[in-house]
């Protein structure tokens, strides 16, 4: 079987100038692997059903988890933002939350809104205002101390808000007694 040069190339053709639909619809219907002819369709509305809904997703991770679940990834988090890595040779940590804050003012805005995150998490898994009081006010100082240029990223590094936030709220929670939170 040959091709025509019209198949092998076919020039760009212009918006106002007829759809390659019709020029297709032209040659003859589209015939589909089991002989069927295919309806001819408007490309704009073979898209319209599709929908995502992350509401009920396993692969959505801010879906209904388990306390457990949203504890470890609250633990998780907080370990990135401050103790994720370590100077080679020595036992000093620090996290992403320092070298983010290494940014002038973007830095730390975006840092003290994920720490943000954490503590309203707290308060979905039932922290009293005592708690996320304490929380925030470590926050806080973790985010105006780190608008501080050099000075306030060694005291981001040395602080670890999120670390002290998710110990002080586990500490809570292992004081409480076992409740169903979401779907435990």
């Amino acid at each position: 079987m040959t091709m025509s040069n019209d198949d092998i190339y076919t020039p760009p053709r212009s918006r106002s100038g007829p759809s390659s639909r019709t020029r297709a619809a032209g040659r003859g219907p589209v015939i589909d692997q089991e002989g069927r002819e295919l309806p001819e369709a408007n490309p704009h509305t073979q898209f319209e059903g599709l929908r995502f809904d992350f509401g009920h997703s396993a692969a959505n991770p801010f879906g209904e988890l388990t306390r457990e679940q949203r504890i470890a990834r609250l633990d998780a988090i907080a370990k990135l933002l401050d103790v994720a890595f370590i100077v080679p040779g020595t036992k000093f940590r620090y996290g992403i939350d320092g070298l983010i804050g290494l940014i002038p003012v973007i830095g730390d805005i975006i840092t003290t809104a994920i720490s943000l995150w954490i503590v309203r998490e707290a308060r979905a898994l039932g922290a009293p205002w005592h708690i996320t009081a304490r929380m925030l006010a470590n926050v806080a100082v973790d985010g105006a101390v780190g608008l501080v240029p050099v000075a306030g990223d060694a005291f981001d590094v040395m602080f670890r808000a999120n670390v002290r936030n998710v110990r002080m709220l586990r500490r809570w929670l292992d004081k409480q007694p076992r409740q169903n939170f979401g779907s435990d």
